[in-house]
Protein backbone atom coordinates (compact mmCIF):
# COMPACT_ATOMS: atom_id res chain seq x y z
CA UNK A 1 0.00 0.00 0.00
CA UNK A 2 1.61 3.85 -0.82
CA UNK A 3 2.33 5.79 1.88
CA UNK A 4 1.65 8.88 -0.38
CA UNK A 5 -1.12 9.65 -2.60
CA UNK A 6 -1.45 9.41 -6.43
CA UNK A 7 -1.10 13.09 -6.83
CA UNK A 8 2.49 12.58 -4.94
CA UNK A 9 3.94 9.89 -6.60
CA UNK A 10 2.99 11.96 -9.84
CA UNK A 11 4.75 15.05 -8.07
CA UNK A 12 7.98 12.90 -7.30
CA UNK A 13 7.80 11.15 -10.86
CA UNK A 14 9.03 15.00 -12.28
CA UNK A 15 11.94 14.96 -10.74
CA UNK A 16 15.17 13.43 -11.55
CA UNK A 17 16.65 12.55 -8.36
CA UNK A 18 20.64 12.93 -10.25
CA UNK A 19 19.92 15.76 -12.01
CA UNK A 20 20.66 19.39 -11.15
CA UNK A 21 18.07 21.88 -12.01
CA UNK A 22 18.63 25.75 -13.28
CA UNK A 23 16.62 28.06 -11.21
CA UNK A 24 13.61 28.28 -13.97
CA UNK A 25 13.59 24.55 -14.38
CA UNK A 26 13.26 24.27 -10.93
CA UNK A 27 10.08 26.81 -10.52
CA UNK A 28 8.70 25.06 -13.30
CA UNK A 29 8.54 21.54 -11.65
CA UNK A 30 7.41 23.09 -8.29
CA UNK A 31 4.36 24.52 -10.16
CA UNK A 32 3.77 21.23 -12.08
CA UNK A 33 3.92 19.21 -8.99
CA UNK A 34 1.99 21.47 -6.97
CA UNK A 35 -1.00 19.39 -5.51
CA UNK A 36 -2.04 20.02 -2.06
CA UNK A 37 -5.87 20.94 -1.57
CA UNK A 38 -4.03 24.41 0.10
CA UNK A 39 -2.17 27.13 -0.73
CA UNK A 40 1.00 25.61 -0.54
CA UNK A 41 4.31 27.89 0.86
CA UNK A 42 7.33 27.32 -1.24
CA UNK A 43 10.27 26.89 0.63
CA UNK A 44 14.33 27.05 -0.05
CA UNK A 45 17.06 25.06 1.65
CA UNK A 46 20.23 26.22 1.36
CA UNK A 47 23.70 24.23 3.17
CA UNK A 48 26.14 26.82 3.60
CA UNK A 49 29.65 26.25 3.87
CA UNK A 50 30.64 28.21 6.98
CA UNK A 51 31.72 27.59 10.68
CA UNK A 52 28.41 28.90 12.59
CA UNK A 53 30.53 28.60 15.90
CA UNK A 54 32.76 31.38 14.98
CA UNK A 55 30.76 34.56 14.70
CA UNK A 56 32.05 36.63 12.09
CA UNK A 57 31.02 33.59 9.68
CA UNK A 58 27.18 33.82 10.59
CA UNK A 59 24.78 34.33 7.38
CA UNK A 60 22.66 36.93 8.13
CA UNK A 61 20.47 39.51 5.86
CA UNK A 62 17.02 40.70 5.27
CA UNK A 63 15.54 41.03 1.27
CA UNK A 64 12.40 42.40 -0.25
CA UNK A 65 10.72 39.89 -2.55
CA UNK A 66 9.44 41.08 -5.18
CA UNK A 67 6.04 39.61 -5.35
CA UNK A 68 5.66 39.64 -1.52
CA UNK A 69 5.32 36.40 0.57
CA UNK A 70 1.84 35.71 -0.16
CA UNK A 71 0.69 35.75 3.78
CA UNK A 72 -0.74 38.60 5.30
CA UNK A 73 1.55 39.14 8.32
CA UNK A 74 0.79 40.99 11.72
CA UNK A 75 2.68 43.66 12.73
CA UNK A 76 3.08 44.54 16.54
CA UNK A 77 4.91 47.68 17.52
CA UNK A 78 6.93 48.52 20.86
CA UNK A 79 6.31 52.30 21.21
CA UNK A 80 4.38 54.92 22.90
CA UNK A 81 4.43 58.67 22.33
CA UNK A 82 4.84 60.00 19.21
CA UNK A 83 6.23 56.60 18.00
CA UNK A 84 2.85 54.66 18.85
CA UNK A 85 1.11 57.34 17.01
CA UNK A 86 3.03 57.01 14.16
CA UNK A 87 3.01 53.31 14.05
CA UNK A 88 -0.62 53.56 14.10
CA UNK A 89 -1.31 55.36 11.36
CA UNK A 90 1.36 53.63 9.23
CA UNK A 91 -0.67 50.46 9.84
CA UNK A 92 0.56 48.77 12.61
CA UNK A 93 -1.74 46.08 13.49
CA UNK A 94 -0.56 45.84 17.93
CA UNK A 95 0.94 49.13 19.15
CA UNK A 96 1.57 49.64 22.27
CA UNK A 97 4.54 50.36 25.24
CA UNK A 98 4.87 49.22 28.74
CA UNK A 99 0.59 47.59 28.79
CA UNK A 100 2.32 45.75 25.30
CA UNK A 101 5.20 44.33 27.05
CA UNK A 102 2.71 43.30 30.23
CA UNK A 103 0.49 41.57 27.80
CA UNK A 104 3.20 39.18 26.00
CA UNK A 105 4.08 38.51 29.64
CA UNK A 106 0.81 37.22 29.90
CA UNK A 107 0.55 35.25 26.96
CA UNK A 108 -0.31 37.85 23.91
CA UNK A 109 1.41 36.15 20.84
CA UNK A 110 -1.22 37.56 18.02
CA UNK A 111 1.75 38.96 16.01
CA UNK A 112 4.04 37.49 13.16
CA UNK A 113 6.76 40.10 13.49
CA UNK A 114 8.51 42.09 16.31
CA UNK A 115 9.23 46.33 15.54
CA UNK A 116 10.81 48.57 18.40
CA UNK A 117 12.10 51.93 19.07
CA UNK A 118 15.25 52.29 20.11
CA UNK A 119 13.63 53.92 23.95
CA UNK A 120 11.62 50.88 24.34
CA UNK A 121 14.39 47.94 23.77
CA UNK A 122 15.43 48.45 27.63
CA UNK A 123 12.31 47.26 28.58
CA UNK A 124 11.08 45.03 25.54
CA UNK A 125 14.76 43.31 26.33
CA UNK A 126 12.57 41.24 29.27
CA UNK A 127 10.42 39.63 26.68
CA UNK A 128 13.75 37.49 25.52
CA UNK A 129 12.93 34.85 26.97
CA UNK A 130 9.96 34.94 25.30
CA UNK A 131 9.74 36.25 21.73
CA UNK A 132 13.95 34.84 20.82
CA UNK A 133 12.13 31.12 21.05
CA UNK A 134 10.07 32.16 18.50
CA UNK A 135 12.12 34.45 16.16
CA UNK A 136 10.01 37.18 17.22
CA UNK A 137 12.57 39.51 18.94
CA UNK A 138 13.33 43.08 17.62
CA UNK A 139 16.75 43.11 16.59
CA UNK A 140 19.28 45.78 14.78
CA UNK A 141 21.02 43.19 12.42
CA UNK A 142 17.06 42.56 11.23
CA UNK A 143 16.73 46.21 11.38
CA UNK A 144 13.51 45.52 13.29
CA UNK A 145 14.82 48.63 15.80
CA UNK A 146 14.26 51.68 14.33
CA UNK A 147 13.99 55.58 15.34
CA UNK A 148 9.75 56.60 15.22
CA UNK A 149 9.83 58.67 11.67
CA UNK A 150 11.36 55.17 9.87
CA UNK A 151 8.77 53.29 11.36
CA UNK A 152 6.40 54.04 7.90
CA UNK A 153 9.01 52.78 6.11
CA UNK A 154 9.86 49.59 7.41
CA UNK A 155 5.85 48.86 8.11
CA UNK A 156 5.18 48.88 4.35
CA UNK A 157 8.21 46.85 3.42
CA UNK A 158 6.65 44.16 5.81
CA UNK A 159 3.66 44.33 4.16
CA UNK A 160 5.55 43.94 0.72
CA UNK A 161 7.65 40.81 1.66
CA UNK A 162 10.48 42.35 3.32
CA UNK A 163 12.05 38.24 4.78
CA UNK A 164 14.94 37.57 6.84
CA UNK A 165 17.11 35.01 6.80
CA UNK A 166 19.76 33.37 8.75
CA UNK A 167 21.76 29.90 9.45
CA UNK A 168 20.95 28.30 12.11
CA UNK A 169 22.75 25.92 14.36
CA UNK A 170 23.44 23.28 11.41
CA UNK A 171 24.48 25.87 9.23
CA UNK A 172 21.48 26.07 7.15
CA UNK A 173 19.25 28.65 5.63
CA UNK A 174 15.81 28.07 5.24
CA UNK A 175 13.43 30.63 3.79
CA UNK A 176 10.54 31.60 1.91
CA UNK A 177 10.10 32.65 -1.44
CA UNK A 178 6.15 32.52 -1.81
CA UNK A 179 3.53 30.26 -2.10
CA UNK A 180 2.20 27.71 -5.06
CA UNK A 181 -0.62 30.24 -6.36
CA UNK A 182 2.12 32.76 -7.55
CA UNK A 183 2.61 32.42 -11.06
CA UNK A 184 6.26 30.75 -12.78
CA UNK A 185 7.58 33.85 -13.05
CA UNK A 186 6.37 35.50 -9.81
CA UNK A 187 8.24 32.96 -8.38
CA UNK A 188 11.38 32.75 -10.09
CA UNK A 189 11.49 36.74 -9.68
CA UNK A 190 11.14 35.68 -5.83
CA UNK A 191 13.79 32.93 -6.16
CA UNK A 192 16.44 35.32 -7.78
CA UNK A 193 15.90 37.79 -5.87
CA UNK A 194 16.70 35.95 -2.48
CA UNK A 195 19.42 33.87 -4.42
CA UNK A 196 21.42 37.18 -5.35
CA UNK A 197 20.86 38.74 -1.28
CA UNK A 198 22.09 35.48 0.43
CA UNK A 199 24.60 35.61 -2.68
CA UNK A 200 25.45 39.19 -1.14
CA UNK A 201 25.44 38.31 2.40
CA UNK A 202 28.50 36.12 2.51
CA UNK A 203 30.91 37.26 5.53
CA UNK A 204 34.29 38.23 4.53
CA UNK A 205 35.49 35.55 7.40
CA UNK A 206 33.79 32.73 4.68
CA UNK A 207 36.53 30.41 3.49
CA UNK A 208 35.90 27.76 0.84
CA UNK A 209 33.04 26.29 -0.53
CA UNK A 210 30.33 29.30 0.74
CA UNK A 211 27.34 27.40 -0.65
CA UNK A 212 27.17 23.65 -0.95
CA UNK A 213 23.30 22.55 -1.57
CA UNK A 214 20.11 24.26 -2.79
CA UNK A 215 16.97 23.17 -2.49
CA UNK A 216 13.45 24.13 -3.84
CA UNK A 217 10.50 22.81 -2.35
CA UNK A 218 6.59 23.32 -1.42
CA UNK A 219 5.52 22.64 1.25
CA UNK A 220 3.99 19.01 0.41
CA UNK A 221 6.13 19.02 -2.80
CA UNK A 222 9.18 16.76 -3.09
CA UNK A 223 12.56 18.41 -2.99
CA UNK A 224 14.47 19.90 -6.41
CA UNK A 225 18.05 20.48 -6.37
CA UNK A 226 19.28 23.28 -7.96
CA UNK A 227 22.17 23.63 -10.21
CA UNK A 228 24.93 26.16 -7.65
CA UNK A 229 26.76 27.44 -10.56
CA UNK A 230 23.18 28.40 -12.48
CA UNK A 231 21.92 29.50 -9.01
CA UNK A 232 24.23 31.74 -7.90
CA UNK A 233 25.20 33.94 -11.34
CA UNK A 234 21.03 34.51 -11.61
CA UNK A 235 20.30 38.31 -11.91
CA UNK A 236 17.11 39.69 -10.32
CA UNK A 237 14.39 41.45 -12.51
CA UNK A 238 15.32 44.85 -12.33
Amino acid sequence: MNKHGKKHEEALKLVDRNKLYTPRESVQILKKGAHAKFNETVELHLKMGVDVKQADQIVRGVTILPHGTGKTVRIAVFADGDGARIAQEAGADVVGGDELIKEVEGGRLDFDITVAVPQMMAKVGRLGKILGTRGLMPSPKAGTIVPPDQLPRLIKELRMGRVEFRTDKTASIHTIVGKTSFNEDQLYENLTAMLEAINRAKPTAAKGQYIKKIVLSSTMGPGIRLDLNEALNVKPAA
